[in-house]
């Protein structure tokens, strides 16, 4: 998550080598991550014309998210200023501002030329959804509980630092293996991950993961680790025996009823990213989010664990700054959230039955200033929602 503008260079120079995390469809597409302004906002609503992808499907129904009788619209303090609704979107590229209280939408707002029916990537709030898969493999069977060995299910890191780590380790980013995720250093894992050459039968990241050394005991530190959570996707996969996309269309799209089909971004061996870019529209973010509020449940029944949501959206780990859960960070104000670079994020505050989805354009692809900003709006947009 510590990305700066001289990091995001040096993994674009980095990303042109034999492999990349992503496959483009054009040559010489520039990394996503440092898009220009245009490219963004044209780019993050259409990532399958530019990028290799999987669809989730949707149903046939769709999920209501009536407008509540009175909508909100408030003001709030920032930066020795006065903002609105409108002021704090287009002064920190925001395209899409969503608030949903007991199920009803009390805010949605659109931006930057996008509308209602559009996607926007995802970016890192992909890992929330890919840790509710695991909790569906779970609950299928397929995956036979937290404590199961992660080489169970992708056998190919027998023998390597993952012995013995755990499903809920990976979920806690603690797995105990060594991984440097400073993108601002070339030698750094996160950088040399995305340039393995791609050899037939024989995921590149897989085979990268399976060298790295064990430096901690499973479980006892959090590290961020954005090759873990592609990792953890696919092991998913391979426990049900479908893609990623296939089996969220099965257990959440289709069931719960998502109103558009969503988009996930694909690695070069063809499996989607369990770590990233998923694009669905902003109403979509909101019901993911709802999904998980109301308890795992689609059409009346369980997709998860009797009490997963709740243990998956509670800290289980001390990450230094409110804690962690499964691919879900918690926040000191009492909200889990799913986040993304550049500007995304589902944010739910349990006992308020609130959540509040952001979806955004953000210069550089994290920072205190911005992140500041966006907490100001959240908290402002809560408080708004509260007193309806």
């Amino acid at each position: 998550m510590r990305k700066t503008i001289i990091a995001l260079t040096a993994i674009a120079t980095l990303s042109a080598g034999a492999s990349q995390a992503q496959v483009a469809l054009k040559p010489g597409t520039p990394s996503l991550l440092v898009w220009s302004p245009q490219q963004q906002s044209e780019g993050y609503r259409s990532i399958e014309t530019i990028y290799k992808v999987g669809t989730i499907k949707r149903g046939r129904k769709v999920h209501p998210l009536p407008a509540a009788p009175k909508q909100i619209d408030f003001t709030f303090e920032y930066g020795g200023r006065t903002w609105s609704v409108d002021d704090y979107m287009k002064a920190y590229k925001v395209s899409g501002v969503l608030v949903i209280r007991d199920g009803k939408v009390l805010l949605e707002r659109y931006a930057m030329g996008r509308r209602p029916e559009d996607r926007w990537t995802s970016f890192s709030v992909a890992k929330s959804v890919t840790s509710t898969l695991v909790g569906a493999a779970i609950q299928d069977g397929k995956i036979k509980g937290l404590s199961a060995p992660v080489t169970d299910y992708i056998p190919e890191l027998k023998g390597s630092g993952y012995d013995g780590v755990t499903v809920r380790q990976l979920l806690m980013m603690s797995s105990g293996v060594k991984w440097n995720e400073d993108y601002a250093d070339p030698n750094s894992d996160v950088a040399k991950s995305t340039t393995m050459t791609v050899e037939p039968g024989v995921n590149p990241l897989v085979r990268y993961m399976s060298r790295l050394p064990r430096e901690n005991a499973p479980g006892t530190k959090f590290n961020y680790n954005t090759g873990e959570t592609d990792l953890v996707g696919i092991m998913v996969s391979n426990a049900v025996g479908k893609s990623l996309s296939a089996y969220a269309s099965e257990k959440l799209w289709k069931p719960y009823g998502m109103e558009r089909d969503a988009i996930w971004m694909v690695d070069p061996a063809g499996r989607e990213r369990g770590g990233c870019c998923i694009s669905m529209t902003l109403r979509d973010y909101g019901r993911v989010g709802q999904f998980m509020l109301d308890g795992g449940l689609a059409g009346g029944k369980p997709v998860l664990p009797a009490g997963w949501t709740t243990e998956a959206t509670s800290p289980q780990i001390d990450n230094g700054s409110g804690g962690y859960g499964y691919f879900w960070w918690i926040r000191p104000n009492g909200a889990y959230e799913g986040v993304g670079i550049f500007g995304q994020s589902v944010s739910t505050f349990r006992d308020d039955r609130i959540i509040i989805v952001t979806n955004a354009a953000w210069p550089v692809a994290t920072g205190r200033e911005l992140s500041a900003a966006r907490a100001a709006f959240i908290n402002a947009a809560r408080a708004a929602a509260k007193a309806m």
